[in-house]
């Protein structure tokens, strides 16, 4: 298990590497330079060139990706935090740290800072999701699965796949519609601020209700597929014929073996909760990375867009890894490789 281990976090710094680059090649290639946007649209262009050269963006791109990197580890100093450029851009923790995102140009702050407490926020949206999601969407794939060709399991995937089917714009607009519009039983915004009306409680029911109707039925027919294949196995067969209930070899044979495959499923929904719930957030002005997401794309905030596509992708690698040392516990005869 060590040298498993050991061998992907390799495997992983290595795909981190590329990953990095690749995501600076296309956010450099964008519209739009860090130094016009300091600047302003109405710079006069030998006045973006001197800005450029100072920061070192007239550079050839495997020598900028190279400082960039550098500034991430911690081994230069971000050139936007330089006095002489007159930027009033400072940061508390110093000048050289590892894990140095740069500053972010639309709030004027380092990077690490405007994400604490978005992504604070976005983590306890996606905690509650996944708390409905994983319990609700294994219920459902368990019992059609293993009732597979039943009318049960007829009904329970056809509503599945009309939820899954149901973009999460649209879902969004049909529950304002119901029960903001109509019933007046919720608040249509998320701002995360409890008032005399709504409870913060209160204000994530709706964001929740999309996330976990955009997820569940996906991962509940992943669950439902798996489950059926499980159960034309010859040992659920002769586990019938030695006696046992169907309810017996459901529970002590069937759910561990079937759930390998859907694993993988489940924990990249935590990857897709905290990185991809850009228009869930946009819908209800909830404070969280998504629609800081959206933000700095519109805005044109290079650092910001690289930091938090950095962290899905790091969030995809590690979640990844998890799901391979999950198989072995689910299966001792899964040999990892």
């Amino acid at each position: 298990m060590l040298a498993f281990a050991l061998r992907r976090l390799g495997q992983l710094l290595v795909t981190a590497i590329i990953s990095s680059f690749l995501l600076f090649v296309v956010t450099e290639f964008s519209p739009g330079t860090v130094s016009r946007q300091i600047l302003g649209p109405y710079a006069l262009p030998n006045q973006v060139e001197l800005l450029d050269q100072k920061l070192g963006l007239s550079q050839p791109l495997p020598r900028r990706y190279l400082n960039w990197l550098s500034v991430l580890v911690g081994l230069k100093a971000n050139p936007l935090g330089d006095p002489a450029l007159g930027l009033d851009l400072t940061d508390s923790r110093g000048d050289r740290y590892f894990g140095n995102f740069g500053y972010s140009l639309m709030f004027k702050q380092p990077v690490r800072d405007v994400l604490a407490e978005p992504l604070a926020n976005s983590a306890l949206l996606g905690a509650v999701a996944m708390a409905f999601i994983i319990p609700l969407s294994l219920f459902i794939g368990i019992v059609a699965g293993a009732n597979a060709g039943t009318r049960l399991d007829r009904l329970l995937s056809f509503g599945c796949l009309i939820v899954t089917s149901i973009p999460e714009y649209a879902a969004g607009v049909i529950l304002l519609t119901i029960f903001v519009s109509y019933f007046s039983w919720l608040p249509g915004t998320s701002p995360l601020l409890a008032s005399e009306q709504w409870s913060v409680a209160s204000q994530l029911v709706l964001p929740v209700a999309v996330l976990t109707l955009a997820s569940a039925g996906y991962v509940a027919r992943i669950v439902r597929a798996s489950m059926a294949d499980t159960m034309t196995k010859p040992y659920v067969r002769t586990a019938l014929l030695k006696g046992l209930t169907k309810r017996q070899i459901v529970m002590r044979h069937v759910i561990r073996n079937g759930m390998i495959p859907p694993m993988t499923v489940l924990l990249l929904q935590l990857n897709w909760l905290v990185g991809g719930v850009v228009v869930c957030e946009s819908i209800f002005a909830y404070p969280g990375v998504g629609r800081l997401l959206l933000q700095a794309g519109l805005f044109g905030d290079l650092a910001l867009v690289q930091t938090i596509t950095l962290m899905s992708l790091a969030m995809a690698a590690v979640t990844q890894l998890l799901a391979d040392i999950s198989y072995m516990a689910l299966n001792p005869r899964v040999r990892l490789t």
